[in-house]
């Protein structure tokens, strides 16, 4: 049975002015050009660059307030749903065929170059093999991984062979050609372990003492060279010190992933672009936003002028008034776009300078031990703003200081209290211990427990496991690993 009711219902919905704001809060620089371009790209009431003839502030503010109510745009027509999408791409650009005047297909140009894999196989042609011989080389190569290992048990690679190339064969058969593909370029190439692959490029080396030593050492101790246990290794091999370290300097001379050294491979190289610059001018700092994020956009004159124009016609067929629907969504959408970029400049500045003010002693002095403790909630007091605001700007955003480009985010951190009770960063503390270990003795590497000590002397009183988390924060391996002859 149905019923009717009465229901009070409190909610609340984010403008697609406000969540167009937040989401170009978040870009970089470079992601930040590429929205600017697409935007400009569908929006055709979006021009930029300097206006030839300036006109008022908001040059469409009055010119179709007497049409129909019925074609007023407000933001209950927006689905928000689109917005919030992370697809911002029009349905006419999904299409293979927009019915345009010019539906010739355009060729993109492609940097030219050739895979890691391809580079192996083109190197296999130049070597005398049987055809089934080829056929396992060419498999063998595309297992190899792009850091130039073979990861995989000779048994699984026979059974693939069988299954997916229909060549039986047994593993003495695919080790050796595998030695074939192993003395391909760079050195090393194929290995399926770190020893293998160290041996293979000593191998292609000119034998001399140290490197003879070190291959066996490789080959016999290889364990034990990983654990530094360099007393051993010394009564072991009947070596002295010196021959040793000769023989220690030999393989660290290696490359331990010879797929990495291969030029033409196709990783993508990440350029950063700092979205602010801090310059030291007359002892006070100078913050400067970097241009390519303050662009200049105006609304197009031309919509303005043709939407006047059909508000000059009194009797409006319905053609006629899709179109000036059409042209006030564009010019609705350009003003939105404009304030966004302008709100999105003001709220950068505004909080860098604040974390400016706010680090600047650091930024004076370029010392990371004079770094304040800092969270996100000091920064979004201070501007009157939400914590999310701060946290956008600080996660993708980077700043060009005169001690090089550092990521916002890298200057918060937590802060602890030292013997004195003041709070102290723990970015201070990270780098105090890094000093630390940068002076230890290499022969006798400290403890974590000796590094906590020695803290504690200092005056930062903190458990031996803080002091790991630290160290292993900072990249820094256990004693033991950091030990030298």
């Amino acid at each position: 049975m149905l019923k009717q009711n009465l229901q009070f219902k409190l909610s609340q919905k984010l403008s697609p002015q406000q969540i167009q704001l937040m989401k170009l809060i978040q870009l970089p620089t470079l992601a930040f050009e590429q929205k600017l371009k697409q935007e400009l790209e569908e929006n055709p009431a979006l021009e930029s660059g300097k206006e030839e003839n300036e006109i008022n502030e908001d040059p469409y503010e009055d010119t179709y307030d007497d049409l129909d109510d019925s074609e007023t745009i407000t933001a209950e027509d927006i689905n928000i749903d689109d917005y919030l999408s992370d697809d911002e791409i029009p349905d006419y650009r999904t299409h293979a065929n927009n019915y345009s005047a010019d539906e010739d297909e355009k060729s993109v140009p492609y940097a030219a170059g050739i895979s890691f894999n391809q580079y192996l196989v083109n190197q296999l042609n130049t070597v005398y093999l049987s055809d089934e011989e080829w056929s396992i080389a060419e498999f063998l190569v595309g297992s190899i991984d792009e850091s130039g290992y073979i990861r995989r048990p000779i048994a699984d690679i026979m059974d693939d062979l069988a299954f997916t190339q229909n060549i039986y064969t047994d593993e003495e058969s695919i080790l050796k050609v595998l030695k074939t593909v192993q003395s391909l370029d760079p050195p090393g190439v194929g290995a399926r372990s770190l020893d293998e692959c160290l041996i293979l490029q000593l191998t292609r080396k000119e034998p001399t003492p140290p490197i003879e030593l070190a291959t066996t050492i490789l080959k016999r101790s290889f364990d034990q060279f990983t654990k530094k246990h360099y007393q051993k290794l010394i009564a072991k091999h009947n070596i002295t010190e010196e021959e040793l370290k000769a023989a220690i300097a030999e393989i660290e001379r290696l490359n331990p992933k010879p797929g990495g050294s291969y030029s033409g491979n196709t990783k993508m190289i990440e350029h950063v672009i700092p979205d602010f610059s801090i310059r030291i001018v007359d002892g006070d700092l100078e913050l400067t936003l970097n241009g390519r994020n303050a662009p200049e956009l105006h609304v197009s004159k031309n919509y303005n002028e043709m939407l006047k124009g059909y508000k000059d016609t009194k009797k409006k067929s319905k053609a006629q008034k899709d179109t000036v629907l059409f042209i006030k969504q564009k010019l609705d959408a350009a003003k939105w776009f404009i304030d966004a970029i302008k709100q999105r400049q003001q709220t950068l500045f505004v909080t860098m300078s604040t974390i400016m003010e706010y680090q600047k002693e650091y930024f004076l002095t370029g010392d990371e031990r004079k770094l304040r403790p800092m969270i996100l909630k000091d920064i979004a007091d201070k501007i009157q703003m939400d914590v999310s605001t701060v946290s956008r700007v600080a996660n993708s955003k980077y700043v060009d200081t005169p001690y090089g480009t550092k990521l916002i985010k890298s200057l918060f951190s937590e802060s602890m209290k030292n013997e004195q009770g003041e709070d102290v960063s723990t970015t201070e503390i990270k780098k105090i211990l890094e000093t630390v270990i940068g002076e230890e003795t290499k022969k006798k590497p400290l403890t974590d427990d000796k590094l906590a000590k020695i803290l504690k002397d200092k005056g930062y009183p903190i458990a031996r496991r803080t002091v790991a988390k630290y160290r292993e924060l900072l990249g820094i391996p256990v004693a033991r690993l950091r030990k030298e002859i």
